[in-house]
């Protein structure tokens, strides 16, 4: 019997947990990650995040005639198996393999902020203000560009005191 992979659409946020709980159950699934910037207690941190928000892959015997897809739906974290009418959606091994030679957590992370992009001070002096990100000044301040007296100043601020538009 072939075997196929196939899509399995999760609860939200739930993407590890359903991972978690199929693996346990002897499936072979994949969740592809990516690395991102995320502010935690007003720190920049890199944290994994599923690259497809609420869905993962799963290897199953192809057919219905293979293993039986009920364990699958009654599974924590799982919201059902992605369908087009009544056949299974399928996903060839050739994308599988594209992404797990891109998924990674251990690479550069994607930026919270990228430069050009505008942003809005959220606290101190300058408060409501629209600035230009400019870059990351070491690990714990952003380098923004303000409109002054009609003219540009270059600040450092927290990454938690900014928010994007």
């Amino acid at each position: 019997m072939a075997v196929h992979w196939y899509v399995i659409h999760t609860k939200p946020r739930q993407e590890q947990r359903a991972l978690d709980n199929l693996q346990q159950q002897g499936f072979s699934c994949f969740l592809p990650l990516l690395a991102r910037q995320k502010l935690c207690r007003g720190a920049l941190t890199v944290v994994p995040e599923p690259l497809f928000a609420r869905y993962l892959f799963i290897q199953l015997e192809g057919g219905l005639m293979g293993q039986s897809w009920a364990p699958i739906r009654s599974t924590n974290g799982v919201s059902r198996l992605v369908t087009f009418g009544t056949e299974p959606a399928k996903v060839s091994d050739e994308l599988i393999d594209t992404l797990r030679a891109h998924s990674s957590t251990t690479g550069p992370a994607l930026p919270l902020f990228t430069p050009g992009e505008r942003v809005q001070i959220k606290d101190g002096p300058f408060a409501g203000l629209e600035a230009v990100y400019q870059l990351d000044d070491g690990e714990r301040r952003a380098m923004v560009l303000i409109e002054l007296l009609h003219k540009p100043s270059r600040i450092t601020l927290a990454p938690a005191s900014l928010r994007k538009i």
